[in-house]
């Protein structure tokens, strides 16, 4: 008896491996591309942890006074270029003092030929100032990197702020760092901890509780209403616990670059890409209500980037207390007075942004 010839004996399986793939793309996308917003009116901010709080006086006098002889010309340097501000008088309100300096040609070749191992700036300052909020911007040149610090003095932590992208929080809802800085009218803004690419990770943000799901291994930065920091383990506690303490913004990113004033991370703890030099994006204080801003290019002839621990060793030498790591990579990009400052790139074949979940920013 002759047995019947199956007439495509692969059928089956190519089917299955179609289906597999189809899947296989669904989950891909799923997880990295497809947005899905679980709160669409996400720029609510919780003001009543500040109850009970004194606001600190902030005396920028001595910072304004020295600046007024030359305002006139650092305010046409300003406008020259290019620079957006915001037309919102709510957002506006107190803002009186504003410079910026220049840099120059001589100061940045001198800067990158030196292999400097101390902590001094590479450029000019510029600075912003009212009664709450003072600003103070420098350029260093350091490991043959660029790095950007924003210092930072404020009357009460409510002005350090966070804002999601689109004002939605959710999973892969991105936008611009810049867009959303502009968007809410910040002075300075950093790119985040780009919540919105993990499924785990406790966030609190301007404090209010998003999500409550701990990350293991993971260390988590609270910055409280009276405007200290700390580094604590993802699972030591609750996320309501912590809004219970009062704290006001919680990332999920890390690690803790300086804890206690002594540097957390050293080389040999670092493995992969956090070992190699790369764009960074760090938070630290220094003390009550004076922190650092800093982002460091990366992945370019000009700017090579940091290790982790170049990071730590770097903002433990601007006098910082504690000090944490945010997202990095393409994503590190630090907005000022109505412009990015730094040179985002992801690749370092082209500088161009990076569109991130969330912000880290000074303003009203």
């Amino acid at each position: 008896m002759k047995l019947k010839k199956q007439k495509h004996p692969f059928a089956y399986a190519l089917c299955y491996g179609a289906l597999l793939a189809g899947f296989t793309g669904y989950v891909m996308l799923d997880t990295f591309v497809l947005p899905k917003a679980e709160d669409t009116s996400a720029g609510e901010a919780n003001y009543s942890i500040f109850e009970g709080i004194e606001q600190k006086s902030l005396d920028t006098s001595s910072d304004t006074s020295s600046e007024s002889s030359s305002q006139a010309s650092k305010q046409e340097q300003l406008d020259t270029r290019g620079s957006t501000k915001t037309s919102d008088p709510a957002r506006s309100a107190g803002r009186h003092s504003r410079s910026t300096g220049t840099d120059t040609d001589s100061s940045r070749e001198e800067a990158s030929s030196s292999e400097q191992q101390s902590t001094a700036p590479a450029s000019g300052e510029a600075g912003y100032s009212d009664e709450n909020i003072s600003v103070t911007m420098q350029e260093y040149n350091q490991n043959g990197t660029v790095i950007y610090v924003a210092d930072v003095r404020l009357s009460s932590a409510q002005y350090l702020k966070t804002a999601f992208a689109k004002d939605t929080y959710g999973k892969n809802v991105t936008a611009k760092t810049s867009a959303t800085a502009q968007a809410n009218g910040a002075i300075l803004a950093v790119n985040g901890d780009y919540y919105g690419a993990r499924e785990s990770g406790i966030v609190i943000r301007n404090g209010v509780l998003y999500r409550d799901t701990a990350a293991k291994d993971t260390e988590i930065m609270c910055i409280y209403a009276d405007g200290h920091i700390e580094i604590i383990n993802g699972t030591d506690k609750s996320a309501q616990q912590l809004i219970d303490e009062g704290v006001w913004q919680a990332f999920s990113f890390g690690p803790g670059l300086v804890i206690d004033g002594e540097i957390a991370v050293n080389e040999g703890e670092e493995v992969g890409r956090a070992k190699a030099s790369n764009p960074r994006t760090a938070i630290g204080i220094i003390d009550d209500l004076h922190y650092i801003f800093v982002v460091s290019d990366g992945r370019t002839d000009e700017s090579e980037g940091l290790s982790l621990s170049e990071l730590a060793q770097f903002m433990k030498s601007l006098g910082a207390q504690q000090a944490y790591n945010l997202d990095g990579g393409g994503s590190s990009t630090m907005y000022y007075d109505g412009q990015v400052i730094n040179n985002p790139t992801t690749s370092g074949s082209s500088i161009k942004e990076r569109s991130v979940s969330d912000i880290v920013y000074i303003g009203y």
